[in-house]
């Protein structure tokens, strides 16, 4: 017992993952970065929350819940900023963790984000199946039920779109990572645009009564979940959260960033404050455009509002361009989750041929194991199911780092450099940031709760029965 005590609190030296990710090829920029965040976070969420949480928890009040979600994010994002200014290694919250608290820690900040990567890419190919199956509909092409949908839900089998483009997206990337960043920045502006073609249209739809009551009045509904009120915009948060978590992506691919003292707390940071400034107008266009109601159980709820309010065309625009930029969120979180594979494997916590690089420098072996689970993963749950869990994994990395700034202030300058970027208010944000990060963990419903705690018991198990036993941290 006592050497595996001894193996959970042994700190990693950060000139070995230096020395580890030589091999990696450093080529993105601030702009690769910038897009790469924006990508990732305005994914599919911002066509499908923001109507499905007015509806089921905030009403129009949903605009509160995004900001305050944001403002959790924001805190989380400085800690991130600095912690990948100091230590620019692939892996992100994982690699950070080995160094400032131990290998034990490090592997549950890891694992927790394993559970994020591997749901996200599901979650994230589920929603554009969803706006793809919308935009099809349109004119009259039907998927059949059995091809539309995951394993027992609605009489299906497997959703077939969803498996098509994590594979394609997995073939890009297998190309290289300058490639998949080109084609990245590219549909990103497109996305962008699409965005704004709501905004702008959508607007001219607003009827002021549909904000009134702005904050419903509360209510318990029969599932036991809040609506209305500041308890509904809570349970909203708690939701909405997992819009912003695409930071991460940037931190993952540090170890591929040109000058990541700059490169990084800037792609965090001006990713986010854009994807933030979407997400809000996209939330209050929508809820302007019809009652708050109509978007239950709507998965495409603004190709929904479009149609509905006499813009087919710019409807099928807007969610054709919709359907092509959330291949930006799949690059992305494809991406970060085989970095964080890799990591694993280079450290021996995983099995050593995830940590594996082929011929070109590119972690492919890790590539392929995050597709085939993300395709068994988004072939038997359904899209509002994968919604929550993807947060509960990421809080938990999120308090990691948080915290982790206090072990990371007096050690730079000695064995860890001093970063270009610090989390400013020390030491009261990353406090801040820690406990809004735990209030909107503990905003999660029970079941994604209960799940993250059995996750995270069979991390457990894999880390005293492999991890701790072939790891290769000095």
């Amino acid at each position: 017992m006592s050497s595996y005590i001894k193996k959970f609190i042994h700190k990693e030296d950060p000139s070995q993952y230096e020395d580890k990710d030589a091999n990696l090829v450093r080529t993105l920029t601030v702009k690769d970065f910038l897009s790469l965040g924006v990508g990732t976070i305005v994914s599919t969420t911002i066509f499908t929350l923001p109507g499905v949480v007015a509806a089921e928890h905030a009403g129009p009040a949903v605009v509160l819940s995004f900001l305050a979600a944001a403002v959790v994010a924001g805190l989380v994002a400085f800690a991130y900023a600095e912690m990948a200014s100091a230590m620019p290694f692939a892996g992100s919250a994982y690699s950070w963790i080995n160094v400032i608290f131990g290998e034990g820690f490090g592997w549950i900040a890891g694992w927790a984000l394993l559970a994020e990567y591997f749901i996200a890419v599901a979650f994230v190919a589920s929603g554009l199946s969803a706006n793809f199956r919308g935009l099809i509909s349109t004119v009259g092409l039907k998927l059949p039920a059995a091809l539309a949908n995951p394993l027992g839900t609605n009489g299906g089998i497997i959703d077939i779109v969803a498996l098509i483009v994590i594979l394609l997206v997995a073939i890009l990337l297998a190309c290289g990572t300058s490639e998949a960043a080109r084609i990245e920045n590219a549909l990103v502006v497109l996305k962008v645009l699409a965005i704004i073609l709501f905004i702008i249209v959508g607007v001219t739809s607003v009827h002021l009564s549909n904000y009134v009551p702005f904050i419903p009045h509360p209510r318990v509904l029969p599932d036991g979940s809040h609506f209305g009120g500041w308890s509904g915009i809570y349970a909203g948060v708690s939701m909405i959260f997992l819009s912003y978590i695409g930071f991460d992506s940037i931190a993952a691919n540090a170890g591929e960033a040109k000058d990541p003292q700059k490169t990084m707390p800037r792609g965090i940071l001006g990713s986010l404050a854009i994807a933030v400034t979407l997400f809000v107008a996209v939330a209050l266009v929508l809820v302007g455009m019809f009652h708050y109601s109509n978007y239950a159980n709507n998965a495409e709820p603004v190709g929904w509002a479009l149609r509905t309010a006499g813009h087919p065309a710019v409807a099928s625009l807007v969610q054709a361009i919709a359907v092509i930029g959330m291949f930006t969120a799949l690059i992305g979180m494809m991406m970060a989750g085989s970095r964080l594979l890799y990591s694993f494997g280079r450290d021996g916590m995983l099995p050593k041929w995830l940590g594996k690089l082929n011929r070109h420098q590119l972690p492919n072996q890790a590539l392929l194991f995050l597709t085939v689970t993300g395709i068994i993963i988004g072939s038997l749950f359904p899209f509002a199911f994968l919604a929550q869990l993807i947060s509960a994994g990421t809080l938990i990395a999120f308090m990691f780092v948080t915290l982790g700034i206090y072990a990371l202030r007096p050690r730079e300058g000695k064995d860890i450099a001093v970063p270009s970027f610090k989390m400013p208010f020390y030491p009261v944000l990353p406090a801040l940031a820690f406990l809004g990060t735990l209030a909107v963990f503990w905003g999660l419903d029970y079941q994604a709760k209960l799940y993250s705690l059995i996750w995270f018991a069979i991390g457990l198990v894999v880390y005293l029965a492999y991890g701790a036993r072939n790891s290769r941290i000095k």
